[in-house]
């Protein structure tokens, strides 16, 4: 499904509503570029530590913007089927506010994404507004203090027509009376807005919907009342919340806390970081510090699909649209735990029809769809034979009839840094006793 500016804040609602019922999220983002060539040797290197690579991809960060995000948001409906509603949200950085935006645009990039059909009308034109905490802070001192500039030229033209109909109409007009001024988008009501009042002390205004704005003819004892009022403040807020855009979606995103699944994604979470929440820090180990804050649980599939190689025989593969064509296929060990269905919702079932590469949503579907009991069975595979089964969300029962294999495996999975192992205890483990108890 795809969400551009015009209908995001309609669909927040029950966006919000499905992440916080999700089992996991898959995410993927394109870019207008991917590595900047300035300055120079600035590629990323195969003899690049982490933290080296980190600062090459750093500058490409600051360089180039998001133009598209794919979230795929799985529900589990039962232990072995997921309900997937997948959304592309077209991107664009935010106009309302006193800096502007300057990012790169990579020609291979644009090129490549356009053979893929991407639609660069709807990222310029539709795309959804979002600023992270720095820009944010500067827009409220801003508001609070009624500076204001207006960035865009098409903009400038709409506000240089609002104040010529509103200072030949204020001429004349007695206090009280109202005069409607209409055909505005929701950025240009609020310039209209901002500028009117900042430009004449002897007006009041205030939004109506429908692309209209009312303006009132006030005293400046009484246009003193309703700057106090909580009223204004509330308007005041409703801008910062129309300027965040795809950033309180975000914010969403970052409360639910659900496992984030992604391929290949660095760049993806340095964009997350820099685009939605902070400026990049220069220290590769504060940038890791607060990307676990924010999603505690990462799973990235490239990496997975890497370790794979290394226990079992798995085709050797990592593009994306190859390791899903690899799980999808019927060449795997059939004694292999039974894959979940997972069935697209009906508002993103062309995905079901046709393959979309490189469409951001269609990517996030991909990553989110490879998660399963196989992943869990192949990780033990090389130790030792096991059963296993998924217990709820985040817990998978494993069984064995012998019990050397099973002391193996608590013994080398001790002080694994992402998964725990430890012996079945009825109460203890069981989702229904746990709801019980509970």
């Amino acid at each position: 499904m795809e969400v551009g500016a015009a209908g995001f804040e309609r669909c927040l609602p029950r966006l919000r509503a499905r992440i916080h019922r999700a089992a996991f999220l898959a995410l993927d983002m394109e870019f207008t570029g991917l590595h900047s060539t300035f300055p120079q040797n600035n590629e990323p290197s195969l003899f690049d530590s982490p933290a080296e690579r980190y600062l090459k991809a750093r500058q490409s960060v600051q360089c180039f913007t998001v133009t598209q995000l794919g979230l795929a948001i799985f529900l589990n409906e039962n232990s072995n089927k997921y309900v997937v509603h997948s959304y592309n949200f077209f991107l664009f950085p935010s106009t309302l506010g006193v800096s502007d935006v300057e990012f790169t645009l990579s020609a291979s990039s644009i090129q490549f994404l356009s053979h893929y059909g991407f639609d660069y009308n709807k990222f310029l034109k539709d795309g959804i507004p979002y600023m992270n905490e720095v820009q944010e802070k500067i827009l409220s001192q801003h508001l609070l203090a009624g500076s204001w500039k207006v960035s865009s030229a098409p903009d400038r033209d709409v506000l240089k027509k609002a104040i010529d109909e509103v200072t030949c109409w204020i001429a004349a007009a007695e206090e009280e009376e109202t005069m409607i001024l209409q055909d505005l988008s929701g950025y240009q009501m609020f310039d209209v807005q901002l500028v009117l009042r900042q430009a004449l002390q002897n007006v009041w205004t205030q939004p109506l919907g429908d692309k209209k704005v009312m303006v009132k003819k006030v005293s400046p004892q009484h246009r003193q009342l309703l700057e106090n009022s909580p009223y204004d403040y509330f308007q005041k807020e409703l801008i910062l919340l129309s300027a965040r855009g795809f950033t309180n979606l975000f914010q969403t995103l970052v409360k639910a806390k659900k496992p984030l699944v992604g391929h290949n994604m660095l760049m993806d979470l340095m964009h997350l970081h820099d685009k939605f929440y902070k400026p990049l820090p220069e220290s590769y180990e504060e940038f890791k510090r607060n990307i676990h804050n924010l999603f505690p649980v990462l799973i990235d599939t490239k990496t997975v699909t890497k370790s794979i190689w290394k226990k079992c025989p798995f085709p050797r593969v990592s593009n994306l649209l190859e390791v899903y064509a690899v799980l999808c296929s019927s060449n795997l060990n059939p004694e292999d735990a039974a894959c979940p269905v997972i069935a697209l919702a009906s508002d993103c079932s062309r995905y079901a029809e046709k393959s979309s590469p490189h469409e951001a949503g269609y990517d996030a579907f991909l990553c989110g769809s490879g998660m399963n009991e196989r992943q869990i069975y192949q990780e033990f595979k090389a130790l030792c034979r096991f059963d296993v089964r998924r217990l709820s969300k985040n817990q998978f029962i494993l069984l064995s009839n012998k019990f050397k294999h099973v002391r193996l495996v608590l013994r080398d999975y001790k002080h694994h840094p992402h998964l725990r192992v430890s012996v079945y205890r009825h109460w203890r483990h069981s989702p229904r006793v746990n709801c019980l108890l509970q």
